[in-house]
Parts: structure tokens; C-alpha cells; sequence
């Protein structure tokens, strides 16, 4: 995937994230890449997973003698199959081109490998020569072929014709791209017409609009065929791992892993679900290892936000209720994104609780012009005043860092997200920061705008922090404990999905 680099740590750990889901094929790189590509590829392969663990291979010999350099159990070796790659790619013939991969196919079962041979461009080429070059390739000892549609152009009723075509010569594998937002409809036509194994990434990272994503073709199979393949528990957990390692963000609205997968704002979609999680969610979100969430904005509902209220332990009448309800509504039409604190502080205002401070931030100084940025802050906690410093990446990872040291233990709390936005423009512009952090089973999202971004950083953290401990300290006191809202995450069992938590490769 363009701009994405994975380390040898990252790749190692993602590998055993998707053998721990029960992956039974883990695609660890190219080895014929660069030398640092085939150590990482090696670390990989000595990891002792359960999986078979390959390499991608162009139909070269040099590629192949990388793959056993690198001690992998298989290659995935790619040949050109449309006449657009075979003649204009290549350079070659059809002739040249079955000539070369029987060979290679030999080369490597002669060496011990587990092979697969990839059709490239096979949903855009000729259906006669597919069907000879997958002949070929079982006859030289493949063991099996797969069908790609390299550009994701392919239609599922292609795609099922093609595959029930070559499922004749052997084990069948499919391999497709989102171009056309059709990749999970041709994985499940390419298994309905006889394939058993399906080439898929994590949250679909790939070229251009990305493969088929690991996490829906895995819930598509349980939920709409009762096919049982990866662990689906395990989902969330390495959907974040991937999003963090790559950097590439889960869409909010993205199927199974997004923000949004599992959050209710309508009053309407919030009443019948909390009358009845069915109500309006295909299946638990516990199923994948989330949770529900109530949003709060304007089209929020009584309901939803007596749900919202009892989790910080309010309880309203229903004049009140309906006033702090007003009051969102009203946050909303004002393009404002309501969280938990804003709650918190509408539900006090109508009803009159003030709740005391724990943690309040006096003072801030941060500088970043030296080698390593450094932060120093002084916290009012309870009635003692605490000063420290700390030095991180950037001012705001200092700061936070200086606010965990004074707080010492109190501090046990994990960020979970963090949010920037750009409230007004200019080079004085004010910005919003949002931050959710966790302690044990209880967040907090809290917001804060400055036109200094760190110290709006600053006081987020301090805030959400400030809520934690207050609503531990209630919860301890007296009766209404706060259970957690924000998504959880933990990994899937793979007999006919395999996954690459990074990238496809580029020939593909």
C-alpha cells in the first residue's frame, strides 16, 4: 500500500496477532525486495506459528531462491495471465509463459516448497488460456491456484464462472481488489462456485481502494453462511493493531471495526435498541469484540440520553429530563460533537450538582526548539499542589508525560484516542482537541479548544483523567457504578481465510 512501511517488530507482531485468529496462511513479504524485506521475512518464518507462512515470488527463478533463503514453508508465485501482462508486461507469449511456470512450479516443489500459483489479471483475460495455465500449473505439482482480480473489475457472476471453471483442475483461491466496492461480493461468488481460500488484509489495506478486508469476509461467512473461519472475537483488537502500525485510520463507517459499526444517535434507532439490541444491529457487538455506544447530538432521543445520564449516575425526573435533552439538541444544531463531559456538565447545570475537582491544571510550559521536547506542568490534586516535568516525542506527548508523573498512580489511565480539529482558520486558529482515556473498565471523552493545541491537549487529558477518578471515587462511595461506553477490542479461525496485516503485493 502506497506510503505504508511495516518494521520487523511490527510485522512480527501483527503475524502472531493473525496465527492467534487461526489464519492458515500468513503472506510475510517479498523477499525479493531488499535484503532488510528478507530478514524481516526470516524473523517471521522462525516465529514456530501454526500457519503456513509464504512469500510472494514473480515468475523468476532469483525470486524463488530468495523465498528459500528466507526458510518459508510456500511461495505465492505470480504469473502473468491476461495478454495485457503476458505481451506489454512481460514481454513473452502465452507459450513462454505456461513454458516458465511449469519450471518454476517443479523448481520450487523440488526444493520443498508449498506452492501457489496467482493468475494476474486473470478476471480481464482470455477464460481458455486461464484454464490451461491452471491445468499446467496442478500437472507441474502446484497445490492450487488462484484466481486474481487484479484490478477489481470483475463482476461476481465472472467471478463465479471463472472459479467453478478452474475448481476442476484442483484447490481454487481468490484474490480481489475494491475497486469497484465489489471485492467481498466476489469472495463469497468465487466460494459459492468452488474456491476454498480466500487472499484478504486487515481492514483491507492495498493498492489503490485496498483487497477484500479479513474482518468482513469473516463475519460474511459466519452471520450469512454459518461457515465458521477465524476466531471473530479477536477482530477489533487486530484491526487496531493494523490501523496503529500502518497509520492508516479505520473509517468511522467502515463494516465491523469502524467507530460508528456499533453507535446509535437517531432517538428512534437509540429506543428500539436499548429495548432490544437486535433491534437495529445485524448481530452483537460482542460477536467481534466491541461494544454498543450511544451518541449524543441532535437527533438524540429521551431514551438515549437517560441511558447516557444513568451511566454517569444522574437520575432526572422527567421536566428534567426533558430540559438536558433540550440542551443537546441545542449543542447539536451547533455543529458541536457532545461528549461525555459536555453531558456531565449540562446534566449538572439542570439539576443543580456541582461536582468538586480532583485534578486541576494551574499551569503549563512546554517547549520543543531543543533535541528533545520537554513539558513542565503544576496540578492542583485534591487540596495539594504538585509540580513536574517530562519530555516526550513532540510538546504534547511531554506534557501528558509530566501530568502521569504528578499524578504518579493516579495516572493508570490508557488514551485511547485523540481528535484535532481546526475550529477557525488562520495562523491564530483556535483548535478543538478530543481525547477518550481509559482506567479499568470505565472511559472518558472529553473535549477542549485553546489556540495553543498542547495546552488544549493538556486540559483534555487532565479533565477526562479528573472524571475517571471521580466517577471511581462515586462508584466506591455509594450505589450507580458507570459501566464503559467506548469499543473494546480483542482477534478470529481461519480454515478458508488467509491474511496479510500489512499489504498486497504490488504485482497483484
Amino acid at each position: 500500500m502506497p506510503g505504508v512501511s511495516l518494521s520487523a517488530d511490527e510485522k512480527a507482531e501483527i503475524a502472531r496477532d493473525l496465527d492467534a485468529a487461526a489464519v492458515d496462511f500468513v503472506e510475510a513479504g517479498s523477499a525479493c525486495t531488499s535484503a532488510g524485506e528478507r530478514e524481516t521475512i526470516s524473523r517471521v518464518a522462525g516465529l514456530g506459528l501454526d500457519a503456513t507462512v509464504t512469500s510472494f515470488a514473480r515468475g523468476v527463478r532469483a525470486d524463488v531462491d530468495h523465498a528459500l533463503d528466507c526458510d518459508v514453508d510456500g511461495v505465492n508465485l505470480v504469473v502473468p495471465a491476461s495478454d495485457r501482462h503476458v505481451e506489454t508486461k512481460v514481454g513473452s507469449s502465452r507459450e513462454g509463459v505456461l513454458e516458465r511456470t511449469i519450471e518454476l512450479v517443479e523448481y520450487a516443489r523440488d526444493h520443498g516448497l508449498w506452492v501457489e500459483v496467482l493468475g494476474e489479471d486473470g478476471s480481464r483475460g482470455d477464460l481458455e488460456f486461464l484454464d490451461r495455465l491452471s491445468a499446467v500449473s496442478m500437472d507441474a505439482g502446484a497445490h492450487r491456484v488462484c484466481y486474481c482480480d487484479t484490478v477489481g473489475a470483475a463482476s461476481p457472476e465472472r467471478t463465479a464462472e471463472v472459479v467453478s471453471t478452474l475448481a476442476t483442475h484442483g484447490p481454487v483461491s481468490v484474490h480481489t481488489h475494491d475497486d469497484l466496492g465489489l471485492a467481498n461480493a466476489n469472495v463469497l461468488a468465487g466460494l459459492n462456485a468452488g474456491a476454498d481460500l480466500v487472499h484478504a488484509t486487515v481492514n483491507g489495506v492495498g493498492e489503490r481502494a485496498g483487497n477484500v478486508a479479513l474482518e468482513e469476509v469473516a463475519v460474511a461467512l459466519e452471520r450469512c453462511y454459518g461457515v465458521e473461519t477465524l476466531d471473530l472475537e479477536t477482530l477489533y483488537r487486530l484491526a487496531r493493531r493494523v490501523a496503529d502500525a500502518t497509520g492508516v485510520p479505520l473509517g468511522a463507517n467502515k463494516a465491523v471495526v469502524g467507530d460508528n459499526a456499533f453507535a446509535h444517535e437517531s432517538g428512534i434507532h437509540t429506543d428500539g435498541t436499548l429495548k432490544d439490541g437486535r433491534m437495529y444491529e445485524p448481530y452483537p457487538p460482542e460477536t467481534v469484540g466491541r461494544e454498543r455506544r450511544l451518541v449524543l447530538g441532535k437527533h438524540a432521543g429521551r431514551a438515549g440520553v437517560k441511558a447516557a445520564l444513568s451511566e454517569q449516575d444522574f437520575d432526572p425526573d422527567d421536566d428534567e429530563l426533558d430540559a438536558i435533552v433540550a440542551r443537546v439538541k441545542d449543542l447539536g444544531d451547533r455543529g458541536k460533537r457532545v461528549t461525555d463531559a459536555d453531558l456531565r456538565a449540562v446534566a449538572t447545570d439542570v439539576l443543580g450538582k456541582e461536582r468538586e475537582r480532583r485534578v486541576e491544571l494551574l499551569s503549563l510550559s512546554a517547549t520543543s526548539g531543543g533535541d528533545v521536547p520537554t513539558a513542565s506542568v503544576r496540578l492542583r490534586v485534591e487540596d495539594e499542589e504538585r509540580t513536574s516535568a517530562g519530555t516526550g516525542s513532540g510538546p504534547v506527548d511531554a506534557a501528558v508525560e509530566a501530568v502521569r508523573t504528578a499524578l504518579g498512580p493516579d495516572a493508570n489511565a490508557a488514551l485511547e484516542s485523540y481528535h484535532v480539529d481546526a475550529v477557525t482558520g488562520g495562523t491564530d486558529a483556535v483548535v478543538a482537541v478530543e481525547v477518550t482515556m481509559r482506567r479499568g473498565d470505565r472511559t472518558a471523552t472529553v473535549s477542549a479548544a485553546d489556540a495553543d493545541i498542547t495546552r488544549a491537549s493538556v486540559e483534555a487529558a487532565v479533565d477526562a483523567l479528573d472524571r475517571l477518578l471521580a466517577e471511581e471515587a462515586e462508584a466506591t462511595d455509594g450505589p450507580g457504578e458507570v459501566d464503559a461506553r467506548a469499543d473494546g477490542g480483542r482477534t478470529t479461525d481461519g480454515d478458508r481465510t488467509t491474511g496479510d496485516g500489512s499489504d498486497a503485493d504490488p504485482a497483484e
